[in-house]
């Protein structure tokens, strides 16, 4: 059995339309740069304010990722 080892990044993903949305944005981009990744945590979500309303949703996320050998 291989060795599960993992490091942790975290990253802010945001849209207009909602919270998931915010999440797939966030790891469509993390995607271009970082390999191997496996898992991901929502630790925060939260949203900016426009004229009295919801403006974007925001979520922070840690992504796990494979290292390389």
């Amino acid at each position: 059995m291989a060795d599960h080892i993992y490091k942790k990044i975290e990253i802010v993903g945001s849209s207009p339309n909602g919270f998931e949305e915010a999440v797939q944005n966030a790891l469509a981009r993390a995607k271009k740069t970082v390999r191997n990744m496996r898992w991901f945590e929502v630790t925060e979500t939260r949203g900016h304010v426009e004229d009295g309303k919801v403006g974007d949703w925001q979520v922070t996320l840690k992504i796990g990722f494979t290292l390389e050998e």
